[in-house]
């Protein structure tokens, strides 16, 4: 069985500034499409059987530019729904709210379009995921390559490690990286991590 490799998108503008950006669909910097390149050879490595992207802008053109524009779309892998945090930073967050953290409390509520996710919904949301590529890996006995957003990428690790939802904080995780989760004696280990060109 193949390997599951984890790419967050390149950089954007809210990136850097450390605004949470789920459902905003902001583009890739010049220096973030550079990252997104710079992953081909990276991934290029791996027999890949099947690739998935989120539906964001970001995600899609990074899979793009690393060599996958017809990775399949699923909104599963869409970023954590952060409701009324949508563009707010964790610095702003913490003026009111001093010991918020996303992995255990999750969001405000947002619109009605946008209401925000819970931690548990996250969790179910990748364990939904992990099924899918389960089914991708056995099928196809390759590796199988997720582009896809920080947060949402940390908590699919951690399912993945058997670890809760909130252990998804254990996982820093780079613009223009990639990861692998592999196995070792039949479970599920970390191979690599933020790994760059």
């Amino acid at each position: 069985m193949g390997d599951l490799l984890l790419v967050r998108h390149g950089e954007t503008e809210w990136s850097m500034s450390g605004q949470h950006t789920s459902w905003t669909d902001i583009p890739l910097t010049d220096n973030g499409r550079e990252q997104a390149r710079g992953l081909a050879p990276l991934v290029g490595r791996f027999r890949i059987g099947a690739a998935f992207v989120s539906p964001r802008e970001r995600a899609r053109d990074t899979a793009a530019l690393a060599g996958f524009p017809d990775a399949r779309v699923d909104p599963d892998l869409s970023e954590w729904d952060y409701g009324a945090y949508e563009g707010v930073t964790t610095v702003e967050i913490h003026r009111t709210r001093p010991d918020w953290f996303l992995f255990t409390d999750g969001v405000a509520p947002g619109p009605a379009e946008h209401p925000g996710e819970t931690p548990e919904q996250i969790g179910e949301r990748a364990d939904r995921m992990l099924a899918k590529v389960d089914a991708a890996l056995a099928n196809y006995e390759a590796s199988v390559v997720l582009f896809a957003h920080s947060h949402f990428l940390r908590v699919l690790t951690a399912r993945r490690l058997g670890l809760p939802v909130s252990g998804g904080a254990l996982f820093q995780l780079a613009t223009g990286t990639v990861c692998r989760l592999s196995t070792e004696h039949g479970r599920p280990v970390v191979a690599s991590w933020n790994i760059r060109p």
